[in-house]
């Protein structure tokens, strides 16, 4: 009787051996994913554009599954789904970025060369009004803290607060130096980059004023940033490539990491709790956050030359990314030492990545 027992186990015991490797295979294949491996991301399509002229910040409104493109002059409007042009927004001379408010139903967009926000309907695209602010707008976001559109002006280093219903202005931040990109926590606290400082601040958006400014060395000239507000870190995109990970509560620096040069974008995905860096050598640059204070560069993707400014999706977590193909720089003048290469005409196109 117990040989009959031996003989009827070894079955039982080959089956509960091979569905506990299954498991550890699993197991290690997700360590794998999030921690040293790859990310999954890759091309899955490109939306030709063309046209004429530059183009800087994009924002996708996923509830509307539309993508804002700023293009110079005016604002290209996409469905993200299809990936067809359903409308534009003229008139937007100098654009910079795009705010949405959605439970308002207006957008906004800083027109840096007129020195103004140009307010308009988020169903019709139809502009509705316009605002004088300080000099050249660049960065420009909702918060809805305090339903204030904030636009961050480079000519001036100031921020201007703007009453999202109204219209009207709320006051003036003076901040000491040139802002770039900035995120809105959503409780009240709005953090920019100072690239020209290599700082981040953090400002009181309800009593309009600076609370905190945080160093953020090893890391220079900031350019993107993006917020993990579950976890209270900041993601702050250098130049000198590095991508330096704060705590948005007191300004430590928790890590730092290497990106490619050329970044311009930075954004954060709190499902997959995956940040990115887009960055103009063309590259994508994909970080985990393992824990609170780990993070491990699982990938590195080629993208486009020129890659360098970036949006998500979160719906469905796709990466847009902007670029076109370059021809050769013009020669430098004193007023431009450093002057950027031309673009090819109709060639401008957004890379969509995903999994």
């Amino acid at each position: 009787m117990q040989s009959l027992t031996r003989w009827f186990m070894l079955p039982v015991l080959f089956i509960a051996l091979c569905i506990y490797g299954f498991s550890e295979m699993v197991k290690a294949q997700t360590k794998s994913d999030q921690g040293s491996g790859t990310s999954g991301y890759h091309l899955i399509k490109k939306i030709e554009l063309g046209g004429t002229g530059g183009w800087d910040c994009l924002n996708v409104d996923s509830d509307t599954r539309r993508l804002y493109i700023t293009r110079a002059t005016h604002v290209a409007v996409v469905d993200v789904d299809s990936g067809k042009v359903i409308g534009d927004i003229p008139n937007t001379n100098g654009v910079h970025g795009i705010a949405i408010a959605s439970e308002l139903g207006r957008g906004f967009t800083s027109n840096g060369r007129d020195s103004s926000v140009t307010i308009f309907d988020l169903k019709t695209l139809q502009s509705i009004g316009s605002v004088k602010v300080e000099k050249n707008p660049d960065a420009i976001l909702y918060d809805p803290a305090t339903h204030r559109v904030f636009a961050f002006n480079r000519g001036s280093s100031s921020a201007s607060a703007i009453d999202a219903k109204t219209g009207s202005i709320a006051g003036t931040i003076a901040l000491g130096g040139h802002p770039e990109f900035a995120v809105a926590d959503g409780n009240g606290m709005i953090y920019v980059n100072l690239d020209d400082k290599s700082e981040i601040l953090a400002l009181d958006s309800r009593k309009l004023e600076v609370k905190s400014r945080w160093p953020l060395a090893p890391g220079e000239n900031p350019t993107g940033i993006a917020l993990d507000q579950q976890h209270r870190r900041l993601f702050s995109a250098c130049e000198n490539k590095k991508m330096i990970v704060l705590n948005a509560d007191n300004g430590q620096v928790v890590s730092s990491m290497l990106i490619d040069e050329g970044t311009d974008g930075a954004g954060f995905d709190p499902e997959t709790q995956l940040a990115f860096s887009s960055n103009g050598e063309g590259t994508l640059t994909i970080i985990h956050e393992d824990s609170t204070d780990k993070f491990s560069v699982i990938e590195t993707i080629p993208t486009q030359r020129g890659a360098r400014t970036m949006a998500i999706d979160a719906k469905t977590h796709n990466i847009f990314l902007a670029t076109a193909q370059f021809g050769p720089a013009p020669e430098p003048t004193p007023e431009r030492p450093h002057p950027r290469p031309s673009i090819i005409p109709d060639t401008f196109v957004i890379l969509v990545f995903g999994k």
